[in-house]
């Protein structure tokens, strides 16, 4: 049997604690789901569509276990793709994919085959056939896995179409769009003026400068509002060094508009009074603010070139200097500007000192185990650092961060882990009170992200 339903859980009482949050609602408060899948809602082929279509998760594994990109991303038929990824899976002893491709198999497909080479068809037919037998879609799976919200992420140029027509016909669960500023701010990337003129139209702003440009990131704003949202998300690979003035920022920005050279100081300038603009929108319209930093995106850029961007060659990046986020988080409390704000690194030595830093600031919250970080001990050193310096029972708790549907099994995961962590408090001694520590779990696997997307 390849799940047990004591996996993770490494005393009765963390099993105890996990079965006071195992039927707790999902609330996905950060993913790149497909809106539009969810809409047309097709019936999925097989399991190969279901696991690596978009996972560059599996992709990333696959290569590393030697596996030719043919069989990743190119034109490889379905089962090949699944032969080549059970084989690795198989071999992948701690990776997490190990544990969650299982929990995935037996979530959604009632199977307790273990993965490997020689299970392979057997699985393969198995699937096929509940597939076919149960209308496995994008729907059925969100409703399989008890999904109560879901934020996708969305460009601030993106039409929401789909969530518009999702919430017209009344879908019962609330798939509410995130404000993703990505391409606002990197203003030295190749289409950015082509990119302008899209946010121009879709905004109805003439943009030449940078008030007018703020004012359509505004206008954008308010129709992401208008539409249920409640996050929004910067990831890009800089962090501002400085704030810089809104004349330096203008400066630059005319630069970008007209495909002039910039210098780093410029940009960072840009980038810093941009942060300020946006933090102030956010704080005015309620909107919670999510920071992804220390990552390096698309770093090989020969298979960026060949298979396209966010297909698995990513990295964690260099430490954010404290003084650069502090300088940044300050001044925005001096201005009562400074939103609800959740905080990610995706470099962990920087953990302690970012919970520190957070910890000083009032509705600044650290983030979850992030990508590279959300396996076992990942999660675990999180929770360690976040109760070691600040009230564990606000965490916001999980989220999938993926383009998989059948990735809501990493709540799952993510509760077990939590349960036994807390067991292993309670019966070490550091901790007193079974009562108050259900309590303290159920805030982190749900009630706090519930509270957070009810907040006006």
């Amino acid at each position: 049997m390849s799940v047990q339903s004591n996996m993770l859980l490494h005393s009765s009482l963390a099993e105890e604690l996990y079965q006071s949050v195992r039927g707790l609602p999902i609330i996905d408060y950060h993913c790149h789901i497909s809106s539009e899948e969810i809409y047309y809602d097709k019936q999925f082929e097989n399991i190969s569509q279901m696991w690596l279509k978009s996972d560059h998760y599996k992709w990333r594994l696959m290569r590393s276990a030697g596996v030719d990109e043919h069989f990743i991303t190119g034109n490889a038929n379905d089962y090949e793709k699944f032969f080549y990824y059970v084989k690795a899976v198989e071999q992948a002893i701690n990776n997490p994919l190990y544990l969650w491709s299982h929990m995935e198999l037996q979530q959604f497909f009632q199977s307790n085959l273990v993965i490997c080479e020689s299970n392979a068809k057997k699985i393969w037919d198995q699937s096929l056939e509940y597939i076919k037998i149960q209308k496995l879609s994008p729907r059925k799976l969100i409703f399989m896995s008890n999904v109560e919200y879901i934020a996708t992420t969305d460009d601030i140029c993106d039409s929401l179409e789909y969530h518009c027509l999702l919430k017209q016909e009344n879908y019962p669960v609330i798939v509410a769009p995130s404000f993703r500023v990505d391409s606002v701010l990197l203003i030295q990337r190749a289409g950015y003026t082509e990119y302008i003129q899209a946010l121009s139209q879709c905004s109805g702003v003439y943009i030449c400068n940078l008030f007018t440009f703020q004012q359509a990131i505004c206008t954008r704003l308010e129709y992401f509002v208008e539409h249920g949202c409640k996050f929004s998300d910067s990831g890009i690979t800089y962090f501002p060094n400085t704030l810089g003035s809104f004349e330096e920022a203008d400066t630059a920005f005319r630069k970008a508009l007209n495909q002039e050279s910039i210098s780093d100081n410029q940009y960072h300038a840009f980038l810093g009074q941009m942060y300020l603009f946006l933090a102030g929108i956010y704080k005015k319209h309620h909107i919670i603010m999510q920071l992804h930093v220390a990552v390096m995106r698309n770093i090989n850029t020969k298979m960026r070139n060949l298979v396209g961007a966010d297909s698995g060659f990513d990295c964690i990046g260099e430490t954010i200097p404290l003084k650069n986020i502090v300088c940044l988080f300050n001044e925005l409390t001096i201005r009562d500007a400074l939103p609800k704000t959740i905080c990610y690194t995706l470099n962990p030595q920087m953990y302690y000192g970012l919970a520190t830093v957070i910890g000083s600031f009032k509705d600044v919250c650290l983030g979850a185990a992030w990508w590279f970080n959300d396996h076992k001990r990942g999660i675990e050193e999180q929770l360690t650092i976040y109760s070691e310096t600040d009230n564990l029972s606000t965490f916001m708790g999980m989220l999938t961060d993926s383009r998989s549907f059948l990735s809501y099994s990493r709540h799952d995961y993510f509760r077990r882990v939590l349960c036994n962590y807390v067991a292993e408090k309670l019966n070490c001694d550091e901790f007193y009170g079974q009562s108050e520590a259900i309590k303290i779990i159920r805030k982190i696997c749900y009630e706090n992200s519930r509270t957070a997307i009810q907040d006006p």
